[in-house]
């Protein structure tokens, strides 16, 4: 019995399916050990080039020397006191608010899912409504108002595709799916609902399915028709915010929403999340405005810590340039590589992420990846992980560059994707 296969025996004893979290299950025994730069190794000392970056969060690398310096600094003086405000809460919330155009206010909690969930509950209060719009495709955490509709199959598209059983049916059918990209469907379900919409919550560039940007004017759209219909603009940034830009994509795209939501990159993997957005909605939160907000862990000194010495090292842009420059070399190397096979792929990338989709064409929305060859999707996924590249094996997934990655892995992932595309099954 190997390291992997007796930890992930012990864990299924006494955990859950032996994760903590669903998606970490992999279709093999694996437990990891360390892991440090651009990679990880497992309990059995197999090295991999980690491009899942445990689902976005590790923007800087692993372990990174700084970032790691600075939440030891902190734990030598503060662990919790659950009262009051630290002088890092405080620094971290000017520092957000410098950088993010929708940041007037900013509240600190634990995860995205907490921010989302915050966002839609006071954008309910502000208004008085009560059905939101999400998009198809997206994942905003798995909250009962939000938590359908991601990855659907065929049958399941144009109504509720919950994620899971237990979800309370008068809150589901409070939600309107609608195709992402489509502003005529929005523009529809606006005109019909308008009076009961409280919010639209939104992916600017929905990576749970793995990249697809916004056509051209697509945000600014969305902006307009809810200003005119008093409806709560979120964007929702957990996995865009800081990874794309220090000011998020809100910044890159200009188009200022109402509320925002953050976690994932802003602390290079430590836990922390915002929900950031207009004073006079986000007073609300505050003593007397009628919508409560709390958590033990929110602000704890560790994530703020974290999140300062992130944001400090994304602060001149070098970070960005280097991933971005070379995710743009792996998406074009991939693509050439596809071509000169003759197998058809399209390569989505943005920034530090790319996807590649087995399917000829470009993807606008989820329609599109209907046409994904999920066998090859898989066959390559896992032989790239089984050649020490890791992607997440699970059809649709992003990948993400960091800026611990170089131009030599680059160089290893190309010539590993070669072999693995040319031996490919037909």
């Amino acid at each position: 019995m190997t390291r992997n296969t007796e930890l992930a025996a012990r864990a299924a004893r006494v955990i859950p399916g032996g994760v903590n979290s669903g998606l970490r299950r992999m279709p093999w025994p694996i437990a990891i050990a360390s892991a440090h730069g651009a990679h990880f190794t497992d309990a059995d000392g197999t090295e991999y080039l980690d491009y899942h970056a445990a689902f976005g969060p590790v923007l800087l690398g692993h372990n990174h020397p700084r970032v790691n310096a600075a939440v030891r600094a902190v734990t030598g003086c503060l662990d919790i006191t659950g009262i009051g405000v630290t002088e890092g809460e405080v620094e971290l919330a000017e520092t957000i608010q410098r950088h993010v155009p929708s940041a007037e206010r900013v509240l600190l909690t634990n995860t995205g899912n907490e921010a989302t969930f915050a966002a839609l509950r006071l954008a309910r209060a502000v208004t008085g409504r009560t059905k939101i719009i999400k998009f198809q495709g997206t994942y905003h955490g798995w909250h009962d108002a939000v938590a359908m509709n991601v990855l659907s199959p065929p049958e399941k598209l144009g109504r509720h595709d919950p994620l899971t059983s237990g979800m309370a049916p008068g809150i589901v059918e409070q939600t309107i799916v609608l195709p992402f990209n489509d502003i005529e469907a929005v523009d529809g379900a606006v005109q019909h609902h308008g009076e009961q919409i409280a919010a639209m919550i939104v992916e600017t560039i929905p990576h749970n399915m793995g990249c697809v940007p916004p056509r051209p004017g697509f945000l600014h759209a969305l902006r307009d028709i809810c200003t005119r219909h008093g409806i709560v603009l979120i964007f929702d940034e957990v996995i865009t915010g800081f990874r794309h830009g220090i000011g998020g994509y809100q910044k890159i795209a200009g188009v200022t929403p109402d509320l925002s939501t953050f976690a994932k990159a802003m602390a290079n993997g430590y836990p922390i999340a915002a929900i950031v957005g207009r004073a006079d909605m986000m007073d609300r939160f505050g003593p007397g405005g009628g919508v409560f907000f709390a958590g033990t862990y929110n602000g704890h000194p560790v994530g703020v810590a974290a999140a300062l010495a992130t944001i400090a090292e994304l602060e001149d842009g070098s970070v960005h340039r280097h991933c971005f420059a070379l995710a743009e070399r792996l998406a074009a190397g991939l693509r050439q590589i596809a071509h000169d096979l003759g197998i058809p792929l399209t390569v989505a990338q943005f920034g530090s992420i790319f996807t590649p989709y087995f399917l000829d064409g470009p993807v606008e929305r989820y329609d599109d990846l209907l046409a994904n060859h999920t066998a090859r999707d898989l066959y390559f996924r896992r032989a790239m992980c089984e050649r020490g590249i890791f992607m997440l094996p699970v059809a649709l997934k992003r990948s993400h560059v960091s800026a611990a990655h170089t131009n030599a892995d680059i160089d290893r992932t190309l010539e590993t994707a070669r072999d693995v595309l040319r031996a490919m099954p037909a």
